[in-house]
């Protein structure tokens, strides 16, 4: 019970700390929104799903590794800044990629509406 504590804890501080976690969680609640609207089927609600948690575990890594890096070694350190970079462009990956899949899933649908 206490793990389950320790979590919640730790997404409400990503929450309030973190606008990029704010942003994605909002995108993130549009798409479900938009599938849903759109009636999209299983298997691609299962990815969609999927590229969600990708996007959003991205970010809560990114966030914990930069305040663990932050203890280590001082922000004005430049290896720090190039962990840091490295660490945002992972997740940057990680959402251009669920953007372009997001594309492919929903074109269909929305096409089909014109």
């Amino acid at each position: 019970m206490y793990s389950f504590a320790d979590a919640y804890r730790g997404v409400r501080y990503v929450w309030h700390q973190e606008q990029n976690f704010r942003l994605q969680s909002w995108a993130a609640f549009f798409v479900l929104s938009l599938a849903i609207t759109l009636h999209v089927g299983k298997i691609e609600l299962l990815v969609l799903l999927l590229l969600i948690a990708m996007v959003l575990l991205l970010e809560i890594l990114n966030t914990a590794m930069e305040h663990f890096i932050d203890v280590l070694k001082p922000r004005l350190h430049h290896q720090v800044g190039v962990i840091k970079d490295i660490m945002a462009a992972a997740v940057l990956c990680g959402a251009l990629s669920a953007g372009i899949i997001g594309i492919v899933i929903f074109y269909p649908y929305i096409r089909g509406l014109f």
